[in-house]
């Protein structure tokens, strides 16, 4: 027989129990110290060695905080990409399980993504959506050493971690009372780096007369063909210091 809600070992007292749990351990911290300290405690709760947080705001994830600089890496390799468990999982607005990247499914779905991973010592990656129903507004992405699967009890503690990041998103205050900003807007700060890849793009628009989409593609293709990551190449348009042709990037 399925426990009830409502039973004292049901699902409901579980979920209830670990949302207080990890409500308890964010509580008096900044908000900037939010995003990388659920990263941290998903870390210590699931079988996994690596996570980080992202928005995702045009195809691109906007990474807002991770537990570790592989972590940090690898999301980046999948905005560089624009491939990886992490966008499906925004498409699809359901978690994405990248159970091996060294073989079978999770390979031929994601070649490139595979193989830089495996590179990075990952061998699998999951993917949780932060929103609702009807709107997926970023992810928490998960890495780990080995390949291997998550437990039906891993998936609730994972959606628990992406619904309190979604909370934080979520209440966000806008302004004070005299209608200033808020003084605890923090996705401005964390996300200031990634407005480099913006410019880049619009850059590129202009020089090259071409749309976003194509734009956007070329600043990738670069980006990978010469192994660095969009946003480190993005800084080095914005500041002069690369200028592209019209073959360039193709």
């Amino acid at each position: 027989m399925r426990p009830r809600d409502d039973h004292p070992g049901g699902p409901g007292r579980e979920r209830a129990a670990s949302a207080d749990a990890l409500g308890e351990i964010v509580r008096g911290a900044g908000p900037g110290e939010i995003p990388v300290r659920l990263c941290e405690v998903a870390v210590e709760l699931l079988p996994v060695s690596g996570a980080s947080v992202s928005l995702h705001s045009a195809g691109l994830p906007v990474q807002l905080g991770a537990s570790s600089a592989r972590a940090a890496y690898i999301t980046e390799v999948q905005a560089t990409l624009g491939d990886g468990p992490c966008r499906s999982a925004a498409e699809s607005g359901t978690p994405v399980l990248a159970r091996d990247l060294t073989g079978g499914q999770d390979v031929l779905r994601w070649p490139v993504f595979a193989q830089e991973a495996t590179a990075a010592g990952v061998r699998a990656s999951y993917s949780v959506p932060l929103g609702n129903e009807t709107v997926c507004v970023g992810t928490l992405d998960l890495y780990r050493d080995s390949p291997g699967d998550l437990t039906d009890r891993d998936l609730r503690t994972a959606r628990l971690v992406a619904g309190l990041m979604t909370a934080a998103l979520i209440q966000l205050p806008h302004s004070d009372e005299e209608g200033r900003p808020g003084s605890e807007e923090w996705l401005n700060g964390l996300a200031a780096d990634h407005d480099q890849v913006y410019q880049a793009t619009g850059m590129l628009m202009a020089q090259l007369g071409i749309g976003t989409d194509e734009a956007l593609a070329r600043l990738r293709a670069y980006s990978y063909a010469h192994g660095r990551t969009a946003l480190d190449v993005s800084g080095d348009v914005v500041g002069h210091r690369l200028r592209f042709d019209r073959d360039q990037g193709e």
